[in-house]
């Protein structure tokens, strides 16, 4: 009966052990996940969010601040989950508790019958006789041997009820302990329900000074999108152009203009590039993703799409653009009436990195991974700093978010 409740603990204990430790990965990978959000929304207050000199268009408000309340709704729901799963390990706990005690009680009683018995059946005298009753030297030996046995067993049976005490108090002081932690994602919960709230009180204000002045919001979406469209054919020309050079100087009569030939250096780098899918570095050393790649739908009027071939990271002010891998200057943009940028060909890769005030390269230098490429410009006008960076592979459009690491 001993061993078996021995049995019993061990694997109540080892169950435990092994769903708290569960439990915990999950509770960490949460609160990464929080901390992440928590940068973010810092991110986006200082940089999308910036002092400015004068007062920012209406788009970029909105886009900010739509931005924001997403980030922000992401914190409550994960905030959330962090609740919700110390709330099961603080059931999970109690449950456990509970049958430890009982567990724990039963081999108190088992073990207090034993020394009963003990004091009842085996005086000295008894056990005296127990040897000297032996036919044999090596049966004594053995019956000596079972009496340190018994008395062994005993002992450990009464370290084993103290080291379950212990647990159970250690069990006890992590529950205060979850329930301490739980208070505070609650509290830290409410306040963002409080900033979300005031959030988007902010946003339907804003709504109602847009729709007041539709022309002037019509006006800056479209200025945006005939930007977009000079920066996209730009850099599309640019690439058949390179890609045109390329097999040409590699001695390819092809005049396919879509592909480059590539060769056997090439190749290496670009099957180098594949490999890091997913790892890449980012394109400037800080900063958040104020508009990824894709169609997505108007803040203000979800009826409107809106298409972005790259990816616009806003930065602080005086941030460098960086190569994400290795590879070699094949062109320079300067898109009349905007800023300057950096085209690098890595195999049959292409990065592209615009909206810069200032180079440090040009055409055909050669270039490392995190080299600095030029300062990105600051908009005097709302004090935001914005790199627009775009990926392809031959004339094909990539998504930046799958290729650069957590972008």
């Amino acid at each position: 009966m001993l061993f078996k409740l021995s049995n019993i603990l061990f694997l109540l204990v080892l169950i435990t052990t092994v769903s708290v430790f569960g439990q915990t990965s999950e509770q960490k990978a949460l609160e990464e996940k929080r901390e992440q959000l928590q940068s973010e929304i810092r991110d986006i207050n200082r940089l999308l969010f910036a002092e400015k000199k004068e007062k920012g268009n209406v788009l970029d408000q909105m886009e900010a601040l739509d931005k924001k309340i997403t980030v922000r709704q992401q914190l409550i729901r994960v905030t959330n989950q962090q609740s919700n799963l110390l709330n099961r390990q603080i059931n999970t706990n109690i449950r456990n508790i509970g049958k430890l005690k009982t567990e724990l009680q039963e081999v108190k009683d088992e073990y207090a019958k034993m020394i009963q018995k003990s004091y009842q059946n085996k005086s000295k005298q008894n056990r005296l006789m127990f040897l000297l009753s032996s036919e044999s030297f090596f049966q004594a030996f053995k019956r000596l041997q079972y009496m340190k046995q018994y008395t062994d067993y005993r002992k450990e049976q009464g370290a084993q009820i103290l080291a379950k005490t212990e647990e159970l108090s250690r069990l006890n002081a992590d529950l205060n302990e979850e329930r301490k932690v739980k208070e505070v994602l609650l509290a830290q919960n409410k306040k963002a329900k409080d900033q979300l709230f005031g959030e988007i009180q902010t946003q339907k204000a804003l709504l109602g000074t847009i729709r007041k002045n539709e022309s002037k919001y019509a006006s800056a979406i479209d200025a945006k999108k005939k930007e977009a469209r000079k920066i996209d054919q730009q850099i599309e020309k640019l690439i058949r152009s390179a890609i045109a050079a390329s097999n040409k100087k590699s001695g390819s009569t092809t005049k396919n203009t879509s592909k480059f030939v590539l060769t056997p250096e090439a190749t290496i780098i670009a099957n180098n590039f594949s490999a890091n899918k997913g790892k890449l570095i980012w394109p400037v050393e800080k900063g958040i993703k104020s508009q990824g790649f894709g169609v997505y739908a108007d803040p203000v009027y979800p009826g409107i799409k809106h298409q972005s071939n790259g990816v616009i990271i806003a930065t602080d002010e005086g941030s460098k653009a960086r190569a994400i891998f290795e590879g070699e200057v094949i062109a320079i943009l300067a898109v009349p009436g905007g800023n300057k940028g950096v085209q690098i060909k890595h195999g049959n890769f292409i990065s592209t990195y615009y909206n810069l005030s200032e180079l440090y390269v040009k055409k055909g230098d050669k270039v490392a991974s995190k080299e600095e490429l030029g300062v990105v410009y600051t908009n005097r006008n709302n004090g935001q700093t914005r790199l627009k960076f775009y990926l392809y592979q031959d004339t094909s459009r990539l998504n930046p978010e799958d290729w650069v690491y957590r972008l």
